[in-house]
């Protein structure tokens, strides 16, 4: 079976040499291509007459289209974005198309995630960025991991989802081709219908069982031009089930004989439990189990399990635990900004990017320099940590919101004792991920606690207080900057060294067991990887371990290096005497898909009002270029954002309705980091215990956002994080039009 796409204005093909130490030649894409994606190791499982085409669409009699949905619905819209590739190839109404979770099979596995965490520059198209992508290609496909984040659901279903539409339709046209004893080519499809000039119409309902099994010609993906659902706003599938209270989150998960668990872990970061006295909660009502699961988690605790949540929670909150402190007893986040800062003071760094010779600032007319701080940050994801755990007669269920289906079984079978295959997970909506359910904690701990429910099922909830506490954070991150100038304004070297923990260190280690090191691209991006060409810069980050848990957090590093170096950007434009806003034109000339990109928002922000300022930020993350204007004002030196325009250049925009829906949300989001986020860590312990020390935006502070997505002929790239990182940079450089003062550590905030 062959598959073609329209033909692209370039084809990557390349011959890559020296791999490794023993070298390998691999000659083109197309020699030796990643596997194929479109049929899985079982066949997709049907019922009720449904008739499996491949590994991703099942008919049924009616001709209804079922679809296999790997990937997790937390707000993003992938639950409708998806669905529409599929509908899209096959030529059915988007009504007709429903989804099912699908099985756990490599052909689902994130296949875009992998490569879009290599450290190369944008700009650099060589043959060893190529070659790396490639292979790391290769391997995602091998691995074959289920997981939903890093914005490349559709990025990644983009070509797979829509081979299989294909795929299925042209088997159906085939089918109904040799019935009419015509040729394929003289068949057209509509409305899931195969029909032909003669007046012959057969719907796929009534094709689909001699359909499957068939071999098809050759496989031709639509050109966009042709694309009639993809590009068109469709109303999101969720939102009904979501409004009328139907839909089914994790918490919302009911097995027959179910109980509740509650816990407590410890207050200190890696402290352990000492002793705890289990007589002073057994004769509380309703308690059933008190289990230390500290063996079987990286997080030391004990758990009450109860008939009911609130007896599980009171009864917890009860128990008397006596907490070993452990060696992190006097960890602070000013302590861990001084050792920052030392590092800084010390090393070099590990250089993301290098152009030039920074020597050329010498004898500068005026270097400038600045210091950028960020703070620890937690999810705080709406709806609280649970996780629903059966373990009986050697299996384990779980009901489960996460980001990380292919991970689960192993987290799982590896506390139960049992295979992986032996482990089944129940995937529902996601009330919030951001990254926070990627995590396994909650698996494992649920997992250990079922064990000893004998054979019930129990729903372990966090309250909000454990969650803040004993979330994996945002890493804490500073950085320093340094332009030297000409005369005229121009910049003759640019040199940028932050410091700040690793993300993906820390998470190969803790759920994967894999030791790590090196580089973490998660580090330095929206640092390195700037659009803005000065023709002399050093782009380094200096890695500095901490004992805090650090985990992937909505648009990860680009959310404070954004800020970091958006607002340096201005600090410049300063310096030079020199409109901002004209500033980065001047440093756009060969990136056309920026230059448009900030014309659109500043266009369209038009004048602020009297008394207003406006700040503009530029940044591209996650393949999604996103320039951003706003309008701020400052109240009893109070900052409140009025208005933020925004200007996306996302590639094709499968769904422009979701599209304008994430950006408003990054927004949302990331304009709670910037005014009010800030997890603070003293004496061992963290002192943000819920919303009223961890403010978010509320509704009455909420700005207008209006959303510009920029036509494009490019494959899809992220959208559900790249409308985060711009929104800080923005309205802290509208402040510095207010009040002349540089906000330079985040949370902002002028008193």
């Amino acid at each position: 079976m062959l598959i073609t796409e329209p033909k692209k204005k370039s084809r990557r093909r390349f011959l890559l040499g020296g791999l490794g130490v023993a070298g390998a030649l691999v000659v083109g894409w197309g020699v030796m291509p990643p596997r194929q994606r479109l049929n899985a190791n079982q066949p997709l499982p049907t019922e009720n007459g449904e008739v499996a085409l491949n590994g991703w669409i099942k008919i049924g009699k009616d001709g209804t289209v079922t679809v296999a949905m790997p990937r997790a619905e937390m707000g993003q819209g992938v639950h409708t974005a998806l669905p529409m590739l599929v509908a899209e190839e096959m030529d059915v109404p988007l009504t007709s198309v429903r989804i099912v979770q699908s099985p756990i099979d490599k052909i689902y596995g994130n296949v875009a995630m992998l490569p879009d965490g290599l450290p190369f520059h944008p700009d650099d198209n060589g043959m060893v960025k190529r070659s790396a992508q490639w292979l790391t290609a290769k391997m995602a496909r091998e691995l074959g991991l289920i997981v939903t984040g890093g914005s490349s659901s559709v990025k990644d279903a983009w070509r797979p989802m829509r081979e299989a539409g294909a795929t299925a339709r042209a088997m159906l046209v085939g089918v109904a081709a040799k019935q009419w004893r015509v040729a394929p080519g003289e068949c057209q499809t509509a409305d899931g219908a195969v029909t032909h000039a003669s007046g012959k119409r057969a719907g796929y309902g009534e094709l689909a069982a001699q359909a499957a099994g068939t071999v098809p010609g050759e496989i031709k993906l639509k050109d966009p031009k042709d694309f009639k659902l993809i590009g068109t706003p469709q109303l999101r599938r969720d939102s009904a089930a979501k409004v009328n209270g139907s839909a089914g989150f994790g918490i919302d998960a009911r097995p027959e004989g179910l109980v509740y668990a509650a816990l407590k872990m410890s207050p200190t970061v890696g402290g352990s439990v000492q002793k705890f006295d289990v007589a002073t909660v057994q004769g509380m009502p309703g308690v059933l189990h008190v289990v230390d699961f500290s063996a079987k988690s990286d997080k030391a605790g004990v758990a009450v399990v109860a008939k009911t949540f609130w007896q599980a929670k009171q009864a917890a909150a009860a128990l008397p635990i006596t907490w070993n402190p452990g060696p992190n007893a006097g960890l602070s986040s000013e302590g861990i900004f001084k050792e920052l800062a030392a590092k800084l003071d010390d090393e070099s760094g590990f250089a993301y990017y290098k152009k030039g010779d920074l020597d050329a600032g010498k004898g500068a007319a005026q270097t400038i320099k600045a210091e950028y701080r960020a703070p620890f940050l937690a999810h705080a994801t709406m709806e609280p940590i649970n996780c629903t755990a059966l373990v009986k007669d050697g299996k384990v269920t779980l009901w489960l919101p996460t980001q990380a289906l292919g991970v689960v079984p192993m987290a799982a079978s590896k506390v139960a004792g049992v295979k992986p295959e032996d482990v089944t997970v129940h995937v529902t909506y996601l009330g919030g991920g951001f990254g926070r359910r990627l995590e396994m904690d909650m698996v494992t701990q649920a997992v250990a606690i079922a064990m000893q429910t004998g054979g019930a099922p129990v729903q372990l909830i966090w309250t909000r207080e454990e969650d803040m506490t004993h979330d994996m954070y945002r890493p804490i991150a500073l950085a320093r900057f340094s332009a030297a100038l000409d005369a005229a304004g121009n910049v003759l070297a640019y040199d940028n060294k932050s410091a700040g923990g690793s993300i993906t260190t820390q998470v190969l280690t803790r759920t994967f067991g894999i030791p790590g090191g090196g580089p973490d691209k998660t580090t330095a991006e929206g640092e390195y990887d700037m659009p803005y060409e000065f023709p002399n810069q050093r782009i380094a980050h200096v890695i500095v371990p901490t004992p805090v848990p650090l985990g992937y957090w909505r648009s990860v590093g680009h959310s404070h290096n954004a800020f970091f170096k958006e607002s340096f950007i201005d600090e410049i434009a300063h310096a030079a005497n020199k409109d901002p806003v004209e500033y980065r034109r001047s440093l756009l000339a060969n990136h056309p898909r920026f230059l448009a990109a900030l014309n659109a928002a500043v266009e369209k922000a038009g004048q602020p009002q009297e008394g207003h300022a406006l700040g503009v930020a530029l940044h591209r993350s996650f393949g999604s270029i996103v320039a951003q204007v706003a309008e701020v004002s400052i109240e009893s030196n109070d900052i409140k954002v009025h208005k933020v325009t925004c200007a996306v250049d996302c590639g094709i925009a499968v769904n422009p309705n979701i599209i304008e829906q994430q950006i408003q949300s990054a927004i949302v989001f990331g304009l709670s980091a910037a005014l009010y986020g800030e997890i603070v860590f003293k004496d061992g312990k963290v002192e943000q215990q819920n919303f009223d020390s961890y403010q978010v935006v509320r509704m009455n502070q909420a700005p207008e956002v209006e959303v510009i997505v920029i036509k494009s002929a490019e494959p899809p790239e992220g959208i559900g994080e790249p409308g985060l990182p711009p929104i800080a940079p923005a309205v802290a450089n509208a402040v510095f039009k207010l009040t002349g003062k540089r906000l330079r550590s985040l949370p902002l905030r002028l008193a």
